[in-house]
């Protein structure tokens, strides 16, 4: 498995025989590797958005429509860009799992909040989730999102996954200290990766006090454009 950071909260995942983009901001995203693009989006079988919120599908149907890939996400904010721009979607809900190819995924909660950006103000977009990813015994959760919830600890019963992409910058979801609680108390992952942090000023800026508070836990936390094996 490898895992390559598009920057902010943009993941390009190659898991089984998939090469999944997670909400792959690129439009304004200051920490996208525009010099990698080609690189960062070759070769890519779908596109999986966890919300609604322009520094997660800014650009996302302009890059579905020049690489011809369908967009996953909650049935109502794919059905919104689907009506507005024409890309092929697939909407599903929380606890859904779909299978692309020989990787299933599975939509699970967040709490958060998910809108558009309209004319007059934001536009309701359903509503925010993570994901869980599994392909060859291997299993991968995508926060999305999210602050700390009782959820985790069910979802890590029913699919023990050993890999966590968690967001972790503050102000806007749980900090790095918020998220090492989730992925020591809740879950048992071998490897966590934190993300939606260092892009503006008021996220942390630094994966130190996460890699502190999980002794034994492999914390990665690569620069955008690198890709590392999982």
């Amino acid at each position: 498995m490898k895992y390559t950071w598009l920057g902010h909260a943009g993941v390009r995942l190659e898991i089984g025989d998939q090469v999944l983009l997670i909400d792959p901001w690129e439009q304004g995203n200051p920490m996208f590797p525009q010099d990698r693009r080609e690189v960062m989006f070759e070769g890519a079988t779908a596109i999986l958005l966890t919300h609604g919120h322009g520094d997660h599908v800014g650009g996302v149907p302009e890059l579905a429509l020049e690489r011809g890939l369908t967009v996953y996400g909650m049935v109502e904010l794919v059905g919104c860009l689907k009506g507005a721009h024409g890309i092929e979607t697939a909407g599903f809900n929380k606890g859904g799992t779909v299978q692309l190819g020989s990787v299933s995924v599975t939509m699970v909660n967040a709490t958060h909040s998910s809108s558009l950006s309209g004319p007059d103000g934001p536009l309701c977009a359903g509503s925010e989730a993570g994901y869980i990813i599994e392909a060859d015994g291997r299993g991968v959760y995508v926060s999305g999102d999210t602050d700390v919830m009782a959820d985790m600890k069910i979802w890590a019963d029913i699919h023990a996954p050993d890999v966590g992409i968690l967001c972790a910058g503050g102000h806007y979801t749980m900090n790095m200290s918020r998220a090492a609680y989730a992925a020591s108390r809740l879950f048992s992952f071998k490897t966590v990766i934190p993300y939606h942090y260092k892009t503006f000023p008021v996220l942390e800026q630094s994966a130190d006090a996460m890699k502190a508070a999980l002794p034994g836990v492999r914390v990665l936390d690569p620069d955008p454009g690198v890709t590392i094996e999982v």
